[in-house]
């Protein structure tokens, strides 16, 4: 599934890095700690949290993730979508919590 796909069957916002919407997601990773995603996020998977600041992009593209998503109805800060456009990294957006939305991607991602 790509991003896009993802985004527009979740109604997710697309707030930034949209050149880079046609990534393949291979999976999923749902924290709010930079150094557990650091350690333990792989290539190609979304990431879920709601942290809204350029560090979370500097992470994503170390870790070349897929995209990520920031819950709760929080908005990314200017200079992480900067990073997010410089790295064609999407940021999404919604206003649904971590667990709903982690569950909601696990679906897709693995349908019956």
């Amino acid at each position: 599934m790509k991003v896009s796909e993802l985004a527009e069957q979740l109604g997710l916002q697309v707030y930034g890095g949209k050149s880079g919407l046609d990534r393949e997601i291979a999976g999923g990773y749902t924290s709010d700690l930079l150094s557990d995603v650091m350690g333990h996020a792989s290539a190609g998977q979304v990431w879920i949290t709601l942290q809204t600041h350029k560090n979370v992009m500097a992470i994503a593209s170390l870790k070349e993730l897929a995209a990520v998503v920031i819950v709760k109805g929080y908005q990314p800060e200017a200079d992480m979508l900067e990073h997010s456009n410089t790295e064609e990294i999407p940021v999404l957006g919604t206003t649904g919590e971590a667990f709903e939305l982690t569950g909601k991607i696990y679906q897709l991602l693995n349908p019956r």
